[in-house]
């Protein structure tokens, strides 16, 4: 164990297997590449309890995609906040109002409707930037053996205003367990294949930490993964968000101590192999850009925030 993980941290800077990197844009042009394959379908999943507000802003970023066609599931779990009187109504959605085992249930009973070739999962408190969908169609059609895509994300506050950015690379498995997971889960698509070849559905036992399980079980069976090099998505830190509730703390010292003992003594070097990764790809720079997204003043039409001095810190997070 002692001379792998040596190994990695020595040799994998070069290895970038699975990366495919395009140039950071929040405005997703149109791709050529599309005209070449036939279009996919995408099916988006959304857990819902008690975020009427927020998911409304969910579903529009999602209802005006262009160029794609999707289907938006919601799963509701049966909330008192007045969700019930509008979602099913809303013909923008599948609604489907009914009791779970939490959000990851939630998410893989939508998965279970789902008909679409492309797969996601998108929290009521999340929203895809104009054209995200679209890049990512383009993006597998043009790259057929890659079935899991991680993109860039972008952090906003409870108002819609720019926290920072969160670009990704390729997650590995023991930077993962003993450091963090890289990557957002509101910029993560997968092919539908992946849920039945790989048994990826969610481990509903998890009720916060399912992401980082089902990263690492993706990783397990070697799961063809790449980066696309551009901002798909947006989620809000709201100062409530479940990641920072004392569950998922414990949640995530569970993972790592099921990691093995060398690697988490070897923790701060891995970390640092993580940054040398970042620092080579190009990770922490980014030019000034512009995000539109819909926000709690501007609900039915999306707002345009310019971002003068983009940063990676994501101040008292991560």
């Amino acid at each position: 164990m002692a001379e792998n993980i040596a190994t990695g941290l020595i040799h994998r800077l070069r290895d970038w297997r699975g990366a495919v990197a395009h140039p950071a844009k929040a405005n997703l042009p149109k791709n050529p590449v599309a005209a070449k394959h036939p279009p996919v379908k995408f099916s988006i999943v959304t857990p819902s309890f008690r975020n009427s507000a927020w998911l409304k802003l969910c579903i529009a970023s999602v209802a005006d995609q262009p160029g794609v066609e999707c289907e938006h599931i919601v799963q509701d779990a049966c909330s008192d906040d007045g969700t019930p009187d509008w979602l099913p109504r809303d013909p923008r959605v599948q609604a489907f109002i009914e009791k779970d085992g939490g959000m990851y249930d939630a998410i893989n009973r939508g998965f279970r409707r789902a008909t679409g070739d492309i797969l996601a999962y998108l929290n009521c408190d999340e929203q895809y930037l104009p054209g995200a969908l679209l890049a990512v169609g383009e993006f597998f059609a043009a790259h057929p053996d890659v079935e899991i895509v991680f993109a860039d994300s972008i952090v906003v506050d409870a108002v819609g205003g720019y926290l920072c950015h969160r670009k990704v690379l390729v997650p590995l498995k023991y930077h993962s367990m003993v450091c963090t997971l890289g990557v957002l889960s509101c910029a993560m698509f997968f092919r539908r294949s992946v849920l039945e070849k790989y048994d990826l559905f969610f481990d509903p036992k998890w009720r916060d930490a399912g992401d980082l399980d089902w990263v690492l079980r993706a990783l397990a069976r070697h799961a063809r993964m790449a980066v696309l090099r551009r901002f798909t998505s947006t989620f809000a830190d709201t100062g409530d968000n479940m990641n920072l509730k004392p569950n998922a703390r414990l949640e995530t010292q569970l993972i790592f101590a099921s990691a093995p003992p060398l690697a988490q003594k070897l923790a701060p070097a891995i970390k640092i192999y993580h940054r040398l990764r970042r620092l080579l790809r190009g990770i922490y720079f980014q030019k000034p850009f512009s995000y539109s997204i819909y926000t709690p003043a501007s609900p039915e039409r999306r707002t345009e925030v310019r971002v003068d001095k983009p940063t990676f810190i994501w101040k008292g997070r991560i």
